[in-house]
């Protein structure tokens, strides 16, 4: 049975689908209808950057999303279909497209609301995120705690992996908190290089924004499970789907217990469907002697095929 896992934002490159796109028109196809939606030439900024304006939200956003869609829908044409998927944050847009929740313009609709509305809520009210790396996540949990306890915004973002967690909130709440986690020895405590304070409440604003978006997308029930980031559960009524994707911006990303629960399915294939190869480390510290095969460029889609012919 196969998993399919899906980067978020971070994982972007410049470069990231050219040779898609100089290989086949449904790559060509889904770029120009991007541009054509987003109102700018997304294939331009992911083909020739700068990596800065590739790097803003309402430009990463739509670029991992349509550079994972056209790889699902290469990989469907080869018969090579998810059993399970999840996405990492944005990456849930893209397993859920993959499992028919929405059509690929009424998905980039949803992404672009929401790059715009995070953006938006960055600007409005300044914050950051930091890695913490070897600490529990009940070490992290408690100095937070400690942290919010001063007065100061600052929750766990991201459950990535065992050891491995991102906090996220004010500039200075979250300064504060790399200060406590390296009084307490973490192997790494490092603010992060981005536009706000993603998955915390000072996303608020963001997240009503998209509620909004949400409310008059056209979804379908998915075809197989996709687990939620929020819940690290599968979920098949469609006004739940809406309604977590909405509280996605605002809670953590429950990213160990999401691998742990695509495991707990008895999926034995692994693949990484996008940019990079992030989720796949990711899963080789969670869930022992798995490992996905990352499905990105061409070079990697054509050994994948001549694997499956």
């Amino acid at each position: 049975m196969r998993a399919f896992l899906f980067p978020g934002q971070g994982s972007q490159t410049v470069g990231m689908g050219k040779d898609l796109s100089q290989t086949y028109e449904l790559a060509r196809r889904r770029y120009d209808e991007a541009s054509e939606l987003l109102g700018f030439d997304l294939a331009a900024v992911c083909f020739e950057g700068p990596a800065d304006a590739l790097r803003q939200t309402r430009v990463t956003q739509p670029a991992l999303y349509v550079h994972s869609c056209i790889l699902t829908d290469l990989l469907a044409e080869r018969d090579l279909l998810a059993d399970a998927a999840a996405g990492h944050s944005l990456g849930e847009y893209s397993a859920l497209y993959s499992a028919g929740v929405f059509d690929f313009a009424e998905g980039l609709r949803l992404v672009k609301a929401r790059a715009d509305a995070m953006q938006q809520a960055g600007e409005m009210q300044s914050g950051t995120m930091a890695a913490v790396v070897g600490l529990d996540d009940e070490v992290v949990e408690e100095l937070c705690q400690q942290v919010r306890d001063e007065g100061l915004v600052v929750v766990p973002a991201n459950y990535n992996s065992p050891g491995q967690l991102v906090v996220s909130g004010s500039v200075i709440g979250v300064r504060r908190a790399v200060e406590l986690a390296k009084e307490r020895k973490a192997r790494l405590a490092k603010e992060l290089p981005v536009s706000g304070a993603f998955h915390s409440p000072l996303m608020e604003p963001a997240a009503q924004s998209l509620s909004q978006a949400l409310s008059g997308a056209r979804f379908s029930a998915p075809r197989f499970p996709v687990i939620a980031n929020v819940t690290a559960q599968p979920h098949t009524d469609v006004e739940s789907l809406r309604r977590l994707l909405a509280k996605q911006l605002l809670s953590p990303v429950r990213w160990t217990e999401t691998l742990n629960r695509l495991a707990s399915l008895g999926l034995d294939e692994w693949y990484e469907v996008g940019n990079g190869n992030v989720l796949g480390g990711l899963l080789k510290r969670t869930v022992p002697n798995a490992a996905a095969v990352p499905v990105g460029t061409i070079i990697e889609l054509n050994k994948l095929f001549e694997e499956a012919s």
